[in-house]
């Protein structure tokens, strides 16, 4: 008895020597933890695209795609002898963009422009990404052209209608430099001033920069045009665009747990300030604007495993029929996924894509 008395009262003072302790220092600092708040106090997700970024709901952004940069080639590609360097288009605006210029340009020479928007669901990559930087350069070979890859604003730093807006004024600045005629102007970028032909532009872009690119061809028309190009461009080529809406069309699939991958994408993309059914990212939904695209030809590209085929396939079917008038080119390659000519881009299909592409800024 007395024994278990013994037993009883250490087991007392141990309780009690423990509690004082929990009450001087929580369980949480013994074993070197903090509470999830005092530990990360934006741990709270707002929003994530699983690999390529993650908001916050303090705000905080975290970009795991994307972020990879490389330099310009200022003496010429080892590859292709093409040119590149890093330009601010419009200081006001804050509007940069790489330039590119083909190997052999003759002084003066004239070359078609392309204006190009990368892709990246608004959300992510530069004109600097490795990925860009390789396809921008191919294709100014390939032309040949001068090549303009924009530096947009992304989101959710700056929601949609920022991209929109830096394209615009992208555009503008590409045009004046391009008039001011070999230099004349002082201020002038002299590749465009040199080499950029004014009556021949085309605008263009993959995935999120092909959207860009419709968009801005709206917008030119839309707004009766800028000074030295009018309300037309030569081209507006749309690489495997990113174009989504309410309601699925063609053999898109029906799934709610599939369309809950993408419905909530342009929502954090515009902040909900525009809906699924908006013009921006379903021209199906506005043909009155459609038919107005200022661009005298359009060619779409798409590959059968791409998340975004059936609204390629309904743009080009649609554009036929709105009353738009121009000249619609549409190419598909089978067995391929959403703009794989960036990943694989020294592949066959890759390299018969960007053949098709380069034909087409040619003949604008």
């Amino acid at each position: 008895m007395l024994e278990l008395s013994c037993r009883l009262l250490c087991a007392a003072l141990l309780i009690a020597s423990l509690g004082a302790l929990l009450v001087r220092f929580p369980i949480h600092s013994l074993l070197n933890l903090k509470p999830r708040a005092a530990m990360d106090p934006d741990s709270e997700l707002e929003f994530e695209m699983p690999g390529v970024l993650r908001m916050y709901k303090t705000g905080r952004v975290e970009r795991f795609d994307g972020t990879e940069t490389v330099p310009p080639s200022p003496a010429g590609d080892p590859a292709n002898g093409v040119a590149s360097k890093d330009v601010v288009l419009d200081p006001a605006a804050g509007v940069s963009a790489r330039l590119y210029l083909p190997s052999g340009a003759d002084p003066g020479k004239k070359l078609p422009v392309v204006v190009f928007f990368h892709g990246g669901a608004f959300l992510v990559h530069t004109a600097a990404s490795p990925l860009y930087h390789i396809y921008a350069a191919a294709l100014s070979a390939a032309v040949p052209a001068v090549v303009v890859s924009v530096n947009y604003r992304l989101a959710p730093e700056h929601r949609i209608p920022a991209a929109y807006e830096d394209a615009f004024a992208a555009l503008k600045a590409v045009v004046a430099a391009c008039r001011a005629g070999g230099g004349a102007e002082a201020e002038a970028e002299p590749w465009l001033a040199a080499h950029g032909d004014a009556s021949r532009i085309v605008l263009a872009g993959d995935s999120a920069g092909a959207n860009m690119a419709h968009n801005l061809a709206v917008r030119l028309r839309k707004e009766g045009g800028i000074e030295g190009c009018g309300d037309t461009v030569s081209g507006v080529v749309l690489l495997h665009p990113y174009f989504w809406g309410k309601e699925p069309i063609g053999a898109e699939p029906t799934d709610p747990g599939y369309r809950a991958i993408f419905d909530p994408t342009w929502g954090f993309i515009c902040g909900g300030k525009f809906g699924l059914d908006h013009p921006y990212i379903d021209p199906m939904a506005s043909p009155e604007e459609w038919r107005q695209l200022g661009s005298r030809r359009v060619l779409v590209t798409t590959a059968d495993q791409c998340w975004f085929v059936e609204r390629a396939r309904a743009y080009a079917e649609g554009i036929k029929k709105c009353g738009w008038e121009g000249e619609l080119e549409f190419y598909e390659t089978k067995g391929e996924g959403h703009v794989f000519f960036l990943p694989k881009h020294g592949s066959d299909n890759a390299v018969k894509e960007l053949a098709v592409v380069a034909d087409f800024v040619r003949r604008c």
